[in-house]
């Protein structure tokens, strides 16, 4: 190479990092403010986390209105239904939980879902529900949604997820000025060798990027967990208010059996039945065999 073009090139690599080195000045500064702001550290992570609680409690509300959308679900008139209506009385007076208002839809999958809390709650169901399902069964699937809005799953599930965000994003920012630095040294080497799109063999960026990515993972294998944990406990309560596990146990046979794995927006709240077992890490729901294993301990 000649020398001419390797010193060229060699300004250009000091230019670039000289940019990224100015970025992670200027970011540093913004951080150094605010840590020498009048304002303690524990107030800091208390506003942080306020803020984040809000903003998910917001998500959670429209969050229900979108998917009642996204589904086109209509209020079952109780004309239409009186015993689904009847059954929904008796249970909700066994348990802490309002009366539900009942949505019927046309779901990828015969399913039944709750959205809401105790006091505003809603639960969907496919139509296919109302043909597959015996009265016995369909009771335990409205049981075992009840319990969810008894527990206000859903509301935990939301702020669980938005903490583990704030978790990753503040993660992010308070390392973003090495990473930046980082990212301009291994721009200025690379540059130096005359390579300047290949690997300059400086990767702290990336292990800072590695660090970033694992932390977000954790804690999402974390929040799926402690959702299919919810699961076997919404499934618990509904046998404890209804005494028939069989019941329950074959409704969820019926619906694995009638449901196809599909994809989209609303994929999360379904249950899929040809998940491998590295996808079953970050499953909101345990497996049907795992649920109908345990309802049949229950009858034991």
């Amino acid at each position: 190479m000649a020398v001419g073009r390797r010193v060229a090139m060699g300004l250009v690599g000091v230019l670039v990092f000289a940019v990224y080195a100015a970025a992670a000045s200027f970011v540093y500064w913004v951080l150094a403010g605010v840590v020498r702001a009048d304002v303690s550290l524990t107030a800091t992570l208390a506003i942080v986390v306020v803020a984040t609680v809000v903003f998910a409690y917001a998500s959670y509300r429209f969050g229900t209105r979108r998917v009642l959308q996204e589904l086109d679900a209509r209020p079952l008139p109780r004309s239409r239904s009186p015993e689904a209506y009847e059954r929904l009385d008796r249970l909700a007076d066994r348990m802490d939980v309002g009366a539900p208002t009942l949505y019927v839809a046309r779901m990828p999958m015969p399913n039944a879902i709750s959205l809401g809390g105790p006091g505003d709650g809603a639960i969907v169901f496919d139509r296919a529900l109302f043909r597959i399902l015996s009265p016995a069964e369909f009771e335990g699937v409205l049981a075992h949604e009840l319990a969810h809005l008894e527990s206000r799953d859903s509301l935990v599930q939301t702020v669980a997820y938005s903490l583990s965000r704030t978790v990753v994003s503040l993660l992010a920012v308070v390392l973003l000025p090495v990473t930046l630095l980082a990212t301009g040294l291994s721009r200025l080497l690379a540059w130096l060798r005359g390579r300047p799109f290949d690997s300059s063999g400086f990767d702290v960026h990336q292990r800072i990027g590695a660090l970033v990515l694992v932390t977000f993972v954790a804690l999402t294998l974390l929040v799926r967990a402690h959702s299919r944990s919810r699961e076997f406990a919404a499934d618990e309560r509904a046998v404890e208010v209804t005494g028939r596990p069989r019941a329950l146990a074959a409704a969820l046979r019926k619906i694995e059996r009638a449901s196809e794995p599909k994809r989209g927006i609303l994929s999360p709240l379904y249950v899929h039945t040809d998940e491998s077992d590295d996808e079953r890490w970050f499953s909101t729901h345990p497996s049907m065999d795992e649920r109908i294993e345990r309802l049949q301990k229950l009858t034991e």
